[in-house]
């Protein structure tokens, strides 16, 4: 029987119905709705695409969008200052500078200006330390390990005492998640192996999970006899392979596929994402919610 595929655009529309609500529900009661500023530097093609999808994504769900764009010539030192602003300005709640930076700027020196309690991708140094902790000190889970969980939950796939094994290391996928599935708590309490380059044996590893986490960036490094079956397989990777012409548009498009051999692992499977459509859709999905969390942070209700 082939595995129930879980859908990231079918869950994201249940999520952002959810935001929605919340959002219209807390501007009643308190006159206010979460803000969110999106610093764009430069012109670059992929980062005005995705930056583009994130503003009608929050004009969605109700909030208050500042789009900032930069010049690329813009200093180090004026941007800091630009975002140093944005943290004193009580009407935002979150902050993000899309990546890439131009090369005269110290991303990391960027990132790291961003104040924790405004952090909604989660990757400042403080976030990151919540999150290992774990319980109630995370404010912000980084959005694509964030969407993953949810997938994984809404699904009805049993976390707790379930073997877990993530391919890759991350920082902004592997690591992560794997913290996040062994933290005590809902759609966690699971048993966690990391999976990467240096792994000896690494298909042996794969065989244990009843869940399988891919994200190596590699297109069709799980093979199906890697797949333990009636596994829950959530495949990360989204890799250009080439390109084809669009049936309804005539245009080219890029031929994508995940780092699992899905049209075998569906054969194998309990549960799994698709390429395209499956875990793509989650990262902006989840960064609304960190950014409405941030809201109500400030207002005490979280």
């Amino acid at each position: 029987m082939p595995a129930k595929l879980i859908k990231g655009t079918e869950i994201r529309e249940q999520i952002l119905e959810e935001i929605t609500a919340e959002v219209a529900q807390i501007k009643e009661k308190h006159g206010v709705v979460p803000g969110l500023v999106t610093i764009l530097v430069g012109e670059n093609p992929a980062s005005i695409s995705y930056v583009t999808l994130k503003i009608k994504t929050a004009h969605r769900v109700g909030f208050k969008e500042v789009q900032d764009n930069q010049p690329e010539t813009i200093s180090e030192d004026a941007l800091l200052n630009l975002i140093d602003r944005y943290n004193k300005d009580d009407t935002i709640h979150g902050i993000l500078v899309q990546l890439p930076l131009p090369k005269h700027i110290d991303e990391k020196k960027v990132l790291n200006a961003i104040d924790p309690d405004k952090d909604v991708d989660g990757f400042h140094p403080v976030n990151v330390g919540r999150l290992m902790i774990g319980g109630d000190e995370v404010k912000f889970p980084p959005c694509t390990p964030a969407g993953i969980q949810e997938m994984i939950v809404r699904s009805g796939v049993e976390t707790s005492g379930a073997e877990v094994v993530v391919v890759g290391r991350s920082n902004i996928v592997g690591k992560p998640i794997a913290n996040m599935m062994l933290q005590k708590g809902p759609g966690a309490n699971a048993t966690v192996t990391v999976v990467h380059t240096r792994t000896r044996n690494m298909d042996q590893h794969c065989k244990r999970a009843d869940i399988l986490i891919v994200a190596a960036g590699v297109p069709g490094l799980v093979k199906p006899e890697w797949i333990k079956p009636g596994a829950c397989v959530i495949d990360v990777g989204v890799n250009r392979v080439g390109e084809k012409i669009s049936e309804k548009t005539g245009k080219k498009v890029a031929i994508l596929k995940g780092d699992v051999d899905f049209d075998a692992a569906k054969e194998i499977a309990g549960w799994i994402t698709p390429v395209p459509g499956g875990v793509g859709p989650m990262t902006i999905t989840m960064l609304m919610k960190n950014t409405l969390k941030s809201l109500k942070f400030r207002l005490g209700i979280a």
